[in-house]
């Protein structure tokens, strides 16, 4: 079956074409900030405000206001991606990015059993470009894909994005994209793209119709607020957003007095670090992954920048593809934190199985992105082989994205256990019988 396995990816890969009262300020001091807020815009206000009426936030509700607030957020009225936004991705590097994940959610369709049903789920799509590939690979190896019916999701809250995906994807012009939202049912676009493979977006996972799901979470679970926590001689206390008393236009990092609610629940009783960040909001997302994928089949994908439960303090912000002050200019700037992949296991293995992290140098050359190199640059010309070295070396270097960036999976219960024969009335193990390997997180000889 593992030969099997490595034959079927590589004829998959060989067949694709080219404060408050009483508030005790202790300013946190585990790096030297600089808060000044430079030239004051309505979101710093509208935060100093809401801190002046209610005392300090959480680090968590700083990140959601300055990202999604529906009027101010970064993400709802700015285009991040790219050379002209802020910070570009691994899809927008190099078109074999998409290419190798549309292989990996092939073959974790085929070791399901190919089911009739195919729906691809991208959680925060960025400008279609991830699902763009996926679909053409999709369309390249539709005689393995003859059997099933697919259908792509978009998870997406912002407006401005999901017109640039639908442009992407649709073909669909930017004006008359926009014209299309609706805001009365949970699907608030629609269409089909060139090929004819329907596209629906939605504001929230749960929207999403229940069925065998591939879903692919690609720099999505980062941008998630986080909760930070500090040790301290009185037990943990939660890190918070404050006004700085000696100057009103800036922010600043504070301890909170006391324990909070977050503070008591969210750090693990036997945490070793001093330094914990937590993201409770991702934490219950991939719950209902893991609960989706457990009743109605189907795997996740989760590549991200992030640590196996090690790192401490990794909340900060991007601007014109520079590391920039994350209470500087909040709703100018995108946040960010490592995604604790250690935090991720631990949700989801109740309800579904865990592989990975894997760094995504691996994790690309198990997918088999050397051989398509080769396939690639045998027939180029000398400007196309040094870009598609570029991007390569982009993807997989140590110092670059190779290491940075992790990939871990989510499957069903029953996806790695090892067959059983049944022998009378008592079950027994097969002896030569082994779970299917799973693509990119196991070494395949081609």
């Amino acid at each position: 079956m593992r030969a099997l396995l490595a034959a079927n990816t590589k004829q998959l890969l060989g067949s694709i074409h080219s404060v408050a009262a009483g508030w005790r300020a202790t300013v946190v001091g585990r790096r030297h900030w600089s808060f000044s807020s430079g030239e004051e815009n309505a979101m710093l206000r509208h935060l100093s405000s809401k801190i002046k009426a209610t005392g300090p936030i959480s680090v968590a509700e700083y990140m959601r206001e300055a990202l999604t607030n529906p009027v101010m957020g970064y993400y709802v009225k700015k285009n991040m991606l790219g050379a002209e936004g802020d910070f570009i991705t691994s899809p927008e590097i190099s078109q074999i990015f998409g290419e190798l994940l549309g292989v990996w959610a092939i073959s974790e369709w085929m070791a399901a059993g190919r089911p009739r049903g195919l729906q691809l789920v991208e959680l925060g799509p960025g400008k279609g470009s991830l699902a763009a590939d996926v679909l053409r690979v999709f369309g390249q190896l539709r005689s393995v894909l003859s059997a099933a019916s697919v259908s792509l999701h978009l998870v997406e809250v912002s407006p401005l994005l999901s017109g640039l995906q639908a442009q992407t994807l649709l073909g669909t012009e930017p004006d008359r994209a926009a014209d299309r939202i609706r805001d009365d049912t949970p699907i608030y676009r629609s269409g089909r793209t060139r090929a004819g493979t329907p596209v629906s977006w939605y504001r929230r996972l749960d929207d999403v119709p229940p069925g065998f799901s591939i879903f692919l979470a690609h720099e999505f679970f980062d941008a998630l607020p986080i909760h930070k926590f500090q040790r301290t001689e009185r037990g943990w206390r939660e890190v918070m957003v404050d006004v700085d008393p000696d100057a009103p236009g800036r922010l600043r990092l504070a301890l909170a007095p006391a324990p909070t609610l977050a503070s008591s629940t969210l750090v693990q009783p036997h945490e070793r670090r001093d330094h914990v960040e937590v993201c409770a909001e991702g934490g219950v997302i991939v719950q209902r992954l893991a609960r989706r994928i457990s009743r109605h089949g189907g795997a996740a994908l989760i590549a991200d920048y992030g640590h196996d439960g090690t790192k401490t303090d990794t909340f900060r912000a991007f601007k014109g593809h520079r590391l920039h002050e994350p209470l500087e200019s909040p709703g100018c700037a995108d946040l960010t934190a490592d995604v604790d992949f250690s935090y991720v296991r631990r949700v989801a293995e109740p309800l579904a199985s865990c592989v990975g992290p894997l760094a995504q140098r691996s994790f690309l050359k198990n997918m088999g992105i050397d051989l398509r190199m080769e396939v690639l640059l045998r027939n180029a010309d000398e400007a196309t082989r040094d870009q598609l070295t570029s991007s390569y070396r982009t993807l997989t270097d140590g110092d670059q994205m190779g290491e940075r960036f992790l990939f871990s999976a989510l499957l069903h219960p029953a996806r790695l256990e090892t067959p059983t024969a049944t022998a009378g009335l008592e079950k027994k193990t097969a002896a030569a019988a082994t779970p299917l390997p799973v693509a990119g997180f196991d070494q395949i000889h081609f």
